[in-house]
């Protein structure tokens, strides 16, 4: 019989709906999963998905990872249902908590999701919002464990835009007390809800660092992460954006700044030469498509934990 720790909170709306422990319990998991030292089976179990924003990698992920686990998975298109007509949260999140056993949402205000949560008696995983990507941040630390095997003297520098995935990088690295810098042009930090939340997780307050110094952030790091400049939601902004990040770009001239193993990530979809150059994407440095693998692996072991017990 396989023991799996059922999250204290019934939920992963947020990085920090976990504890350190849970994390790095849904990290083992995941590595267990991937090396095929487990199979999990959770037949007759329905995920269902709401998804508001366009997606590739998160919703295949899903759906392969809960067949992976023996479950089927329901995609619930707002364009094609009446939660695209309106139909208000507090009776769509009701009545599917009748027919599924999970929710994961991808969509646009937190506060939605916090709706859902609220009157779901069923567990509702956060699939992006504009404030928090947390399923990516899992991926992204089971593919830092991967390389350096634990996170002690870990540097990871993120180099672009504040946005959902960078909020969620700084509140996960706050739970595992590594370094974290945030290298971006002024006014285009974090949201400060998030950096507050973070400097009250951490021991030592000097490993958050959020800077508009490239240079500075780079120097020693161990791992260089970024996204694109312009989210989704964000395309007017996106030429005006494009010339305030101009020169925060990890091409190889700033790999070399970095400590000499450090590796490279981003979360994808790239817009090579803008963000990331495509020599240093392609470079043996980059473990680009392993991060996005890993999606696969800590989405089966963050169902499993959610869905509770089973041989």
């Amino acid at each position: 019989m396989l023991n799996l720790n059922k999250l204290a909170s019934n939920n992963f709306l947020s990085s920090i709906d976990i504890t350190k422990k849970e994390l790095i319990d849904i990290l083992e998991l995941s590595k267990n999963i991937k090396n095929k030292k487990l199979e999990l089976d959770f037949k007759n179990k329905v995920l269902g998905l709401i998804f508001d924003k366009a997606s590739t990698r998160t919703r295949v992920s899903f759906q392969v990872a809960m067949s992976r686990l023996g479950g089927t998975t329901i995609d619930l298109n707002p364009i094609t249902s009446q939660i695209g007509r309106g139909e208000p949260i507090k009776d769509t999140a009701r009545v599917l908590s009748r027919y599924c056993d999970v929710l994961a949402i991808r969509t646009f205000n937190q506060s939605d999701l916090e709706e859902y949560a609220k009157w779901s008696t069923i567990p509702i995983i956060n699939a992006l919002t504009d404030l928090e990507h947390p399923c990516q941040a899992l991926a992204d630390f089971m593919t830092i464990k991967e390389e350096f095997n634990d996170f002690e003297d870990v540097v990871l520098t993120f180099i672009g835009d504040g946005n959902n995935v960078a909020n969620s990088l700084i509140l996960s690295g706050a739970l595992l007390g590594l370094e974290v810098r945030i290298a971006c042009p002024k006014g285009y930090e974090p949201n400060s809800l998030v950096i507050n939340k973070a400097y009250k997780i951490y021991k030592n307050k000097n490993l958050l660092k959020i800077t508009d110094d490239l240079n500075a952030a780079v120097s020693g790091a161990n791992v260089l992460y970024t996204d694109v400049w312009s989210s989704m939601g964000e395309e007017i902004e996106k030429n005006d954006k494009d010339k305030k990040f101009n020169g925060f770009t990890i091409d190889k001239n700033l790999v070399n700044k970095a400590n000499k193993n450090a590796i490279i990530m981003h979360c994808l979809p790239a817009y090579r030469d803008k963000e990331i150059s495509d020599e240093v994407m392609e470079s043996k440095q980059s473990r680009i498509f392993t991060q996005s693998e890993n999606r696969l692996h800590v989405q089966q072991a963050l169902l499993a934990v959610l869905l509770g017990n089973k041989t």
